[in-house]
C-alpha cells in the first residue's frame, strides 16, 4: 500500500507527521512524501524542512492520498500542476484525505462538491464554495474521502483510517505504541471551548474572509 502525503511551501507539520505516525503504520505500507519538485520544502515557521522524495509525477496512483494545510495552501488553489495531480491521484486512490485547510485544496480539486467536509474551523465556511457541506466535526468519512479538522485532528484521521483498513485492534496498538492519550492542560481546544477574546484574536488574524 502506497501512502502519498503531499508537501508544499509552508505546510504546517503536524498536518503532515499525524497522519505520517499513523498511517504509515499499517501492515505493508510505503509512505513517499511528494511534491512537484524533490528535495527540502519549508513548513509554516521556516525553521524546518521536510524532504520530497518523489515528484507529483513520478507517482500518479497512490493507494492513499494524504493532502495537509496550513498558511501556504492560499498560494496552491489555483496550482493547476498539483490540482491535477489530485484529480489524477483520486480517479485510482482507495481513500482520499485531507487535514486541516488540506481540505480546501481537495474542494479547489472538485473532489469534494456535495460531500460532508471538515476542516479547520477559521476555514470551514470556505468549503461552501466548492459545492460541499461544512460540518464542525473532527473527523468525516464520506464515502472514499476523509477530512480531519485543524492541525491535530489528523491524528485523529489516521488512527480512525487504521481502524477502518485494518481493524480496530491493529488501530488500538498504533495509538498505544505512540501513547496518544490526550490530557490537555487548558479546555480551549475548540472555539467552543476557548476563551471568546482569544476567538475573537485569532479570527482577527486569520487570512480567510469569513462568512
Amino acid at each position: 500500500m502506497q501512502i502519498a502525503i503531499v508537501l508544499f511551501d509552508r505546510f504546517t507539520a503536524l498536518d503532515a507527521v499525524g497522519p505520517y505516525e499513523t498511517l504509515g503504520r499499517l501492515p505493508d505500507a510505503r509512505t513517499v512524501f511528494v511534491a512537484e519538485r524533490t528535495g527540502p520544502v519549508r513548513t509554516d515557521t521556516g525553521n524546518l524542512a521536510f524532504t520530497a522524495d518523489r515528484s507529483l509525477a513520478e507517482v500518479p496512483s497512490p493507494d492513499i492520498v494524504v493532502v495537509p494545510g496550513g498558511p501556504g495552501q492560499s498560494a496552491q488553489m489555483e496550482n493547476e500542476t498539483l490540482l491535477d495531480w489530485l484529480r489524477t491521484a483520486d480517479a485510482t486512490s482507495a481513500w482520499t484525505t485531507s487535514v486541516c485547510t488540506g481540505s480546501l485544496l481537495l474542494g479547489a480539486a472538485g473532489l469534494l462538491a456535495g460531500r460532508r467536509a471538515t476542516s479547520h474551523w477559521l476555514a470551514l465556511d470556505q468549503l461552501k464554495h466548492f459545492g460541499a457541506r461544512p460540518t464542525g466535526e473532527r473527523v468525516v468519512f464520506d464515502g472514499k474521502y476523509v477530512t480531519a479538522a485543524g492541525v491535530s485532528s489528523g491524528i485523529d484521521m489516521g488512527l480512525t483510517l487504521v481502524g477502518r483498513i485494518a481493524g480496530d485492534e491493529h488501530a488500538q496498538t498504533v495509538q498505544l505504541a505512540a501513547e496518544y492519550d490526550p490530557q490537555p492542560p487548558y479546555d480551549a481546544g475548540s472555539p467552543e471551548k476557548a476563551p471568546a477574546h482569544i476567538v475573537d484574536r485569532l479570527r482577527a488574524r486569520s487570512r480567510f474572509i469569513l462568512t
